[in-house]
């Protein structure tokens, strides 16, 4: 078994790619901030329970001409949901830029959190075998 292979390791994996789709949907919803009838779209919460979440596979797709398209892959194998915004605009956008903005932050913060546990493990597990 590889030292990658262990539970903890394989979750913080699933976790940081999370973070990194999330990521992904959140500066999309950004860009189509001007866009008519666009309703901004977000990753379900990651729960690792449900052993079946790993292999929901979801695809993007431009609804209208306006939006933007995808700039990485056009799947994801987490679940995507579109949000239940509370306001729109007259043109029908319902992106509002500083929830966005804080889901980026936040996002940005959990992502580097889950970042150091991996490399900070990996330094500890080296310790421990006496490679550092």
């Amino acid at each position: 078994m590889a030292i990658t292979d262990l539970p903890l390791f394989s979750m913080l994996r699933t976790r940081m790619h999370w973070h990194q789709e999330r990521q992904r949907l959140l500066s999309e919803n950004v860009a189509n901030s001007d866009t008519s009838n666009y309703r901004p779209r977000d990753l379900a919460p990651l729960q690792f329970d449900r052993p079946h979440q790993a292999l929901t596979s979801v695809g993007l797709k431009r609804t209208e001409a306006g939006h933007f398209g995808s700039s990485g892959a056009t799947s994801s194998r987490f679940e995507a949901s579109r949000l239940g915004a509370y306001e729109s605009r007259p043109t029908g956008n319902a992106v509002n830029l500083e929830d966005e903005m804080i889901k980026v932050a936040a996002n940005q913060m959990d992502y580097q959190a889950a970042t150091t546990l991996y490399t900070r493990s990996l330094g500890l597990i080296k310790t421990a075998i006496g490679k550092r």
